[in-house]
């Protein structure tokens, strides 16, 4: 083991903390002396109004990052450097960390951590057997074709009755993880401008710029939007899959109409570009990560990524195929693989690469609010 790694390591030990936090703590304090890279994010202006990094301020700084990597190809202090610094993969590790610690329950979170992309597969492709084995043994897996009916397979009570409570188990579950976050070391009351500009920055992946408008850093010192734009078709083309279901929620229980709803409706056209979206986003984000610099992501992360990037695909591929098929005496199967990722996709939610959405907004939010207020440390600056 390095002699600085060592070191870390015991310090961890001796204040309690983990060895991700620790490091994250040792980098910052050099970032905090240098400042180098003070313009490039919110983390580094952040940083600057704290002396000291305890674990409540690592976790959040974590969180603020959208690991763009500019600091990482701009730091002086980088590898081979003695120092060592890089504080996008020393926060990957903490955020990886903030998933499972503040999950609920906590265990799930824990063993999610350890396996994620076995277990995402494992639960995709086990729901979506245990679906096609019961269409199979109600005798309709090969039928006549009914016209893109789904509830002549499963009743739309049935439906209701099963993703119903998955998906108000995964709010449930993803609200209690945010609440904890937030109050974690809140920064005090919410004002409306610090609402909008959070929400904007989120919307708009505001630091997913590099600080300069460029893009971020993959592989090497080049600047690329690919992530931005992957992770935008991600975005949207998920909200625009959850406004499909909406609508056609609305349309069943408001107007009375009932599916299949025709091609050029509202929610198939909505599902529809969501559902592009979330092909085209996903193969995006799984490129770049493989061509990602090592320095910017721990390997512990990288499982977590891969997991929730393979569900979402799945789910859009299997939702697209089943689309296309379904006039034809295919559907049954086709209805029943999509669901089982569709479901298990919700039961991971609060415990993967999802969830950092959510953690990253409260960081975002948190900013919001820390920026307006006087700086604590009482310089004679100040």
């Amino acid at each position: 083991m390095p002699p600085l790694e060592a070191l870390t390591r015991e310090a961890a030990r001796l204040a309690g903390a983990t060895p991700a936090e620790a490091e994250a703590d040792r980098m910052l304090t050099i970032c905090n002396a240098c400042r180098y890279c003070e313009g490039f994010c919110a983390v580094f202006p952040a940083m600057t109004r704290r002396l000291t990094f305890p674990r409540a301020d690592i976790h959040y700084l974590a969180n603020l990052c959208h690991n763009c990597g500019a600091c990482l190809f701009a730091c002086q202090y980088a590898p081979p450097h003695e120092f060592a610094v890089a504080i996008p993969q020393a926060l990957s590790r903490v955020r990886t960390e903030t998933w499972s610690a503040y999950a609920w329950p906590g265990a799930l979170g824990a063993l999610y951590r350890r396996a994620g992309l076995t277990i995402a597969l494992a639960l995709g492709l086990g729901l979506a057997l245990f679906l096609v084995l019961a269409v199979a043994l109600n005798g309709a897996l090969i039928h006549a074709p009914m016209q893109g009916n789904f509830y002549a397979v499963f009743p739309h009570g049935l439906l209701v009755g099963i993703f119903a409570p998955v998906f108000g188990f995964a709010c449930l579950a993803l609200a209690v993880g945010a609440v904890r976050f937030w109050r974690l070391d809140a920064p005090g009351a919410i004002g409306g401008a610090a609402l909008a500009e959070a929400t904007h920055a989120a919307l708009t992946l505001k630091y997913l710029d590099g600080g300069h408008g460029l893009g971020c850093n993959e592989d090497d010192d080049r600047f690329t939007r690919a992530r931005r734009h992957a992770h935008h078709l991600t975005f949207y083309g998920f909200l625009l899959c959850f406004a499909s279901t909406s609508v056609a929620t609305l349309y069943h229980y408001g107007f009375g109409w009932q599916a299949p709803y025709a091609l050029t409706s509202l929610p198939v056209l909505l599902g529809t570009l969501g559902g592009v979206g979330l092909l085209i986003g996903p193969a995006g984000l799984w490129w770049l990560n493989r061509r990602r610099h090592p320095l910017k992501a721990a390997p512990e992360q990288s499982a977590l990524d891969m997991g929730f990037i393979a569900l979402l695909f799945l789910v859009s591929l299997t939702g697209l195929l089943l689309l296309a098929l379904r006039d034809t005496g295919a559907m049954a199967l086709f209805l029943a693989i999509h669901l089982g990722f569709v479901l298990a996709f919700f039961l991971t939610m609060p415990y993967g690469k999802f969830a950092h959405g959510l953690y990253r907004g409260v960081a975002l939010l948190k900013w919001a609010v820390e920026k307006r207020l006087p700086s604590r440390l009482r310089l004679k600056s100040d």
